[in-house]
């Protein structure tokens, strides 16, 4: 799909831009209230805290695996005094400066009254960073610029594409393929496509713009603003002072999380976790960092549990909370260990005694490591057995049924396939780490590591593990020197 100028809006983009205004409506509603299923038909106003008997409810995951409890949760509106923070001052180093300088967003981009204008057709709360945008492709000169983001996101592609192509000379395609996470880039695909700049909306920088295919690159992480002062005092509300919290979220709302976790420092013990390369207090599906064990509390800013449950398992013995942003809903959630690691050792067992193993490499953007694959075949060529390579975008039971001659199967693409829908398919489906317990490589971990993408993790069936990450080759110019994954 192409965007077109303004002068040549369509039906469709219309519809777009409607679809638009009502996302507004729903996301950011006058006040969120939690109604008190108990007093249905009473005044609609009351705030969940309004129900002294509290409500259960069941959230099966898809592995029936998770629960929540609502609780009460009451917070006043205020004013979120955010910490201070130091003059980003220009580097003292001459080559520094120069650098400093030329990555600085010109005011004739800045002050364009047409550019302010046009932004305005997007949410006031989500941060597309337009002009930044806007200043890299025209520091690149630019052709053709191809536009990447997950699903929720993608109501805004054509107002964003339709802005590039009005205040640049380069032409805007939206790939609209599935995106499920940072793995995802398609630096491949939007090559393929002829685009010379690629930007990558919603996800961090978990693969690196020097190791891209030709093309330069763009991470915008989408900082969406959220009313904080309720997300504080709903933590204020719910837990004593001098309770020890981790505090995770998504990159979207990391910088949320940052400031509420200097205003609670004078009363609670905070911690902000990192697990590198991410940022401080970023969390992946697969991927999340151990806590200190006298941690008493996991809070977790967010909507969905995907990756939630990544640090739930690495730390089974913390209770986690989750605030959502949209509906400021505050739930205390549950996830069944014991079933998980059951359903994951019996498929291990399994594996011990198969003949000849898949090994699949995902296709969907950056999924697969063929290090890892690499690895792996090394490994099952020591042991004399037998294997088979195969290349997949999406993995599904129905498709692996078509190779009735291998015993199991080993998915280098995302470990949450196999933990999540392990037991959907006919054959065992195990993670590169679950390999090596089965090739004995190494023993079983409890907890059941969540380090996929750590620059610190167990073995060479890791991506960025030592024994794994290919040497970095000499990082070419880049548009804005944005190399490193992690914070910016």
């Amino acid at each position: 799909m192409r965007a077109v100028p303004p002068a040549a809006l369509t039906g469709f983009h219309i519809v777009t831009a409607l679809l638009s205004g009502l996302k507004k409506a729903f996301l950011f509603p006058p006040k969120a209230l939690a109604i008190c299923p108990q007093r249905e038909g009473q005044d609609p106003t009351l705030f969940f805290p309004a129900c002294p008997e509290g409500f259960e409810h069941s959230d099966p995951s898809p592995a029936g695996m998770g629960t929540a409890r609502l609780l009460l949760a009451r917070g006043e509106r205020g004013a979120l005094r955010c910490a201070p923070t130091a003059p980003s001052d220009a580097p003292a180093c001459p080559a520094a400066r120069a650098r400093h300088v030329a990555q600085q967003i010109p005011q004739e981009i800045l002050g364009n009254a047409e550019l302010r204008e046009a932004v305005e057709a997007l949410p006031p709360n989500y941060n597309f960073e337009i002009p930044k945008t806007i200043w890299r492709i025209r520091q690149a000169q630019a052709r053709k610029v191809a536009l990447q983001m997950p699903e929720g996101l993608l109501m805004f592609a054509c107002t964003i594409a339709d802005i590039i192509e009005r205040f640049t000379d380069a032409e805007a395609v939206v790939m609209g393929d599935v995106t499920y996470g940072a793995c995802c880039v398609d630096d491949y695909t939007a090559r393929a496509l002829g685009a010379d700049f690629l930007v990558h909306y919603g996800h961090s920088c978990l693969i690196p713009i020097d190791s891209t295919q030709g093309l330069k690159m763009l991470y915008v992480f989408v900082d969406i603003k959220i009313d904080a002062s309720h997300f504080l005092e709903t933590i204020r509300f719910n837990f004593s002072a001098g309770t020890s919290l981790a505090l995770v979220s998504t990159i979207q709302f990391v910088s949320t999380v940052q400031a509420v976790s200097q205003e609670l420092r004078s009363q609670y013990k905070v911690c902000v976790p990192q697990c590198k390369p991410l940022s401080p207090g970023e969390i992946l599906g697969c991927t999340s960092p151990r806590l200190a064990q006298n941690t008493d509390a996991i809070v977790y800013l967010g909507d969905g549990r995907f990756h939630l449950e990544s640090i739930m398992i690495a730390n089974p013995g913390i209770p986690a909370y989750r605030y959502d942003p949209y509906s400021k809903v505050f739930s205390q959630e549950h996830y069944s260990h014991e079933r998980m690691h059951r359903a994951r050792q019996d498929a291990i067992r399994a594996a011990t005694s198969a003949r000849c193993w898949g090994l699949i490499l995902g296709t969907l953007g950056r999924q697969g490591s063929p290090s890892i694959l690499q690895h792996l075949e090394l490994r099952l060529r020591a042991l004399g057995r037998p294997y088979v390579r195969v290349l997949l975008s999406e993995i599904f039971p129905s498709k692996l049924k078509l190779f009735p001659e291998v015993d199991v199967w080993v998915q280098v693409a995302c470990p949450r396939l196999s933990i999540d829908w392990g037991e959907a398919f006919s054959k065992p489906l195990l993670t590169p780490y679950e390999a090596a317990v089965a090739l004995q490589d190494i023993e079983w971990q409890q907890p059941y590591p969540m380090d996929f993408y750590p620059s610190q993790s167990l073995g060479p069936w890791t991506v960025n593990h030592g024994g794994t990450q290919p040497p970095r080759r000499g990082r070419p110019a880049q548009v804005g020197g944005e190399g490193s994954p992690g914070p910016r």
